[in-house]
């Protein structure tokens, strides 16, 4: 890997830096002369259950690592989303250096953060055909400048990665779901804000309005607006959290509940995005704000934009689906920073929008020069994933 980066180098042909494939849609289009697919770097270094420590190769399937997890009672606390279905590939085809080059977590995220908060060690190979190391097998590992956490949301364009280290952590043994149903997105917002500033310990908060409930676990919820709150734990905890939380929300609106099973489907489709992975090229934003102002945004939003939403995070995330065929990025990021500010990447959309717009956030003057800066000095040359970002 290391020539092939030092041969593009040599040559001053950028490289689009790949695992399978998975999140090509996610970014602006690469513009490179050539592909290093990382497809066959794939496979287990190490896993070390009982010091909750697992090696992988950067392009092993995340799907084949959870699975190893899963029958040793042990998972990613960070709950990795999978953008495959979004952009109309399979699940299950993303792969662990890709969780962590785009910072991925899942509705986990508000307890228990994301892959760079996760993330021990790695080795990969920078933009100046140079291996560096960093980090190792334990959490305190690092003087200075942690690098592992640095590759988190670069997107291949800083190194690419040959290897990371991850810690992982036991699978709590029961999960169960309350669900609020036919809350307004407002009347939402503030029971979610009241169970997550409560003692229950939620690890998770999402609301789907109406119509959108029936497009995750097959249908089964009906098309009737869905509040959910998530515990997890010991299942004697578990059902002594669940019925001091019920007790004050059975005041709101009618309780349901969705067990084992049932409640992991639920929370695995908000993870990734199941409403609105419908196969089409629709614009897809991903916003994050203030979880209070989420729905008054949305709410704005419709004023002027046909377009569709789901929160989680306790309303601090907000998926929107603009409706009429265009991603109206002015419009979005200009209400976003009368609702508090924040930041609202485009996730999915065709790629001549993509290549025309700012797909992320635009990064304030100061924090822009920072990352020109830090991108100088892992990839001088811009030879790796140009163009994928800015």
């Amino acid at each position: 890997m290391r020539d092939v980066v030092a041969e593009a180098l040599a040559r001053k042909e950028p490289l689009a830096v790949e695992g399978r494939g998975s999140k090509a849609g996610l970014g602006r289009p690469v513009q490179a002369a050539h592909t290093l697919s990382l497809a066959g770097l794939s496979g287990v270094n190490f896993y070390e259950p009982e010091e909750l420590v697992i090696s992988a190769r950067a392009g092993t399937p995340i799907a084949e690592i959870e699975a190893l997890l899963s029958e040793r009672g042990q998972r990613f606390d960070f709950e990795p989303m999978d953008y495959g279905p979004l952009h109309g590939r399979p699940a299950g085809e993303g792969t662990i250096g890709g969780v962590l080059a785009c910072n991925l977590s899942g509705p986990r995220r508000l307890k228990q953060g994301a892959a760079r908060d996760h993330i021990l060690g790695v080795i990969a190979v920078s933009g100046r055909g140079e291996i560096f190391r960093s980090g190792g097998r334990v959490v305190k590992n690092v003087t200075g400048y942690d690098l592992s956490k640095g590759m988190a949301g670069s997107y291949g364009t800083l190194a690419v990665m040959a290897d990371v280290i991850f810690k992982t952590m036991p699978r709590p043994p029961a999960e169960t779901t309350l669900l609020l149903r036919g809350l307004s997105d407002g009347e939402a917002a503030q029971a979610m804000s009241a169970a997550l500033g409560s003692s229950v310990e939620a690890s998770g908060a999402s609301h789907l309005p109406y119509g959108v409930a029936a497009r995750v676990i097959s249908g089964e919820l009906g098309r009737e607006a869905a509040t959910a709150i998530r515990l997890d734990g010991f299942g004697p905890s578990v059902a002594a959290r669940a019925q001091h939380l019920s007790a004050g929300l059975s005041r709101v609106g009618p309780l349901e509940r969705l067990e084992g099973e049932a409640s992991e489907r639920f929370w695995r489709d908000i993870r990734d995005v199941a409403p609105f992975a419908d196969g089409t090229e629709s614009p897809v934003w991903r916003v994050s704000l203030p979880p209070m102002q989420g729905h008054d945004f949305v709410m704005a939003l419709r004023m002027q934009a046909a377009a569709d939403a789901f929160y989680d995070w306790q309303g601090g995330l907000v998926w929107l689906r603009m409706d009429g065929g265009r991603s109206e990025a002015d419009l979005v990021r200009g209400l976003l920073a009368r609702h508090g500010g924040g930041h609202a990447t485009l996730v999915r959309a065709p790629e001549a929008e993509r290549l025309s717009l700012p797909v992320f956030q635009p990064q304030p003057a100061p924090l822009a020069a920072l990352s020109r800066r830090l991108k100088d000095q892992f990839d001088p040359a811009g030879i790796l994933n140009p163009g994928r970002m800015a």
